[in-house]
């Protein structure tokens, strides 16, 4: 059995920047990856993504250039190169991080699966062949979590794709079937429907975004159905079928069945935690009902010297979360902090065109929780420069306190909604409160000039 200091299980991205720490601190480390070095993020969900929402906006922007005195004289999608360009940049990613990490010294990569064998050793099943025993004091999980596929009579039978799956077409689908209007749901339909696809994306919930607040949704769902997508809420699929080319889908809505025909089918019912074939009852480690593994405030599991960090665990499931989790965990072990995960901030941004930024509480959470707030909110068609671009869709949105006037929390849904919501999360950091936010004097015209206007709205 080989003998490490630590071993880090997955190269997300919590796994490599720790691995790279752990090593330049003087342990000698194992960092095991089954796939792909960058995890979700650079190889299957942001980057890749990003790369073709790009694209989508692009072939939008050709369509509507008439409205600010351009004429487009015609254009085409060719998906084919949209992949190849995702590709390169995918690789760029993937490649440089595993650079770095087979050039870190005392930092051994290895490719293959592992699966714990005692609290403290596991085996490795090697992409290569063959298999190797190792243990260490020190582990760190990492693994992620992948697609979850429900369980819907006839669904393995039609060839469903996934987030993963669906980044590997090289021809537009003709009429895409989505299940679930979750974030990956809304993002894939948007770009789907841009590249020319017709797009029907159902939801089980009374309307998208059930988290979110009903003021936010609505206008996202408008904006969706503008371009043509097909929302349909309180729908289910209950069984597909496959004839030829055709996929047929018998849809559940209000308690009536429907059939919709389609060419393909994504699912985008939700993510489930990569811990299966861990063998984490060989540790002791706990995990919760949905097979997530269990952590206190500083993402310790129940067996000292076991971490679990990123996707793997229960909570919000980002990649910068999942990074901020191996800066918490690492300066806590070898810079003698003692920081946690309660109360930091989780800002998410949505990239559907336009963006939603968000962070802080919503108002359905500021109800729910039963304290004082206030309201501000400002239309996008108000904002001087989303007029000047032609582009006002969507709203500002913020949530204050009327005694502290500090800013609780905040909704974006625009363009680059992300940014202006971070200007209001570095505000939320530094207490910086909603009235000098008012009369603060930010560089005109930006986007983020108009949160002058957002708070102005509160003055009575």
């Amino acid at each position: 059995m080989k003998q490490y200091d630590a071993i880090v299980i997955g190269a997300g991205q919590a796994g490599v920047p720790l691995a790279k720490k752990l090593a330049k601190a003087g342990k000698k480390t194992a960092l095991i990856e089954k796939r792909f070095v960058g995890g979700t993020c650079v190889n299957d969900g942001c980057t890749p993504t990003k790369a073709m929402i790009a694209s989508a906006k692009a072939a939008y922007n050709a369509i509507h250039a008439a409205e600010v005195g351009v004429t487009v004289n015609g254009y085409s999608v060719d998906l084919k190169a949209i992949k190849e360009r995702k590709d390169k940049i995918v690789m760029k990613s993937r490649t440089g991080g595993q650079s770095a990490v087979e050039k870190t010294e005392g930092l051994d990569l290895i490719f293959g699966e592992a699966s714990f064998i005692g609290d403290k050793s596991v085996i490795v099943k090697l992409n290569e062949g063959g298999e190797e025993q190792l243990s260490a004091e020190l582990f760190f999980v990492n693994t992620g979590a992948s697609p979850m596929i429900p369980v819907i009579d006839g669904l393995h039978d039609v060839g469903y794709l996934t987030s993963t799956t669906i980044l590997d077409l090289e021809e537009v689908p003709q009429h895409l079937l989505i299940i679930g209007g979750n974030y990956i749901g809304l993002e894939f339909g948007q770009m789907f429907s841009r590249f020319g696809s017709k797009v029907t994306i159902l939801e089980r919930s009374e309307r998208l975004l059930p988290r979110e607040d009903e003021d936010v949704a609505q206008e996202l769902t408008k904006i969706l159905q503008k371009e043509n997508i097909t929302i349909l809420c309180n729908a289910q699929a209950k069984s597909f079928d496959k004839t030829g080319y055709e996929i047929t889908a018998a849809v559940e809505r209000g308690g009536e069945t429907e059939s919709i025909s389609c060419t393909h089918v994504l699912v985008a019912a939700g993510r489930k935690p990569q811990t299966e074939r861990l063998s984490l009852d060989k540790t002791g480690v706990e995990l919760d009902d949905k097979g997530f593994i269990k952590v206190n405030n500083k993402l310790e599991t129940n067996v000292e010297g076991i971490y679990a960090l990123g996707d793997v665990k229960p909570g919000p499931a980002f990649t910068h979360i999942s990074y901020n989790d191996y800066t918490i965990v690492y300066r806590n072990l070898f810079e003698g902090e003692s920081f946690t995960t309660d109360d930091r901030p989780v800002p998410y941004c949505m990239f559907t065109d336009p963006q939603l930024g968000r962070i802080g509480l919503s108002e359905m959470e500021a109800k729910k929780q039963g304290i004082n707030y206030q309201v501000a909110t400002l239309p996008m068609e108000h904002v001087a420069r989303a007029i000047e671009v032609g582009d006002t869709r969507g709203m500002m949105k913020a949530i204050v306190d009327p005694e502290s006037k500090k800013i609780l929390g905040a909704a974006i849904l625009g363009e680059q909604g992300g940014e202006i919501m971070s200007v209001l999360q570095m505000a939320m950091e530094g207490g910086i409160t909603y009235d000098r936010i008012r009369y603060c004097v930010f560089a005109h015209p930006t986007y983020s000039e108009s949160l002058n206007n957002l708070f102005m709205s509160l003055e009575k």
